[in-house]
């Protein structure tokens, strides 16, 4: 199985796009410091966020926590609760793609 990203990769992957952790978090309606937690833990909102930013998807950067040692998928889910994104509701699937739908806005 793949190795996860370093956080030092993760976070130069961001800043490539002219971006820190902070302003991402700040970005979707969080705390600056938030978004840092999905760097140490499962966290699958944060995993999304970080990983759309990049342009991968989470289980590329984090394998260990979407495959078990079989590297058979672990299905997770993102809920729909995130603040300022209300309308984004995703999924990652077994197949290691990120589907996300919009609804639309009332």
């Amino acid at each position: 199985m793949k190795k996860d990203w370093r956080t030092a990769d993760i976070i130069a992957a961001i800043r490539k796009k002219n971006k820190t952790l902070a302003s991402l978090s700040r970005e979707h309606g969080l705390s600056s410091s938030t978004l840092a937690n999905a760097l140490t833990r499962p966290w699958p909102k944060g995993e999304l966020l970080i990983a759309q930013e990049i342009g991968v998807t989470p289980a590329e950067i984090w394998p260990s926590r979407y495959f078990d040692e079989n590297k058979q998928p672990i299905k997770r889910t993102v809920r729909n609760d995130l603040p300022n994104n209300s309308d984004i509701t995703s999924v990652i699937s077994i197949s290691e793609k990120v589907t996300t739908t919009f609804k639309p806005l009332n």
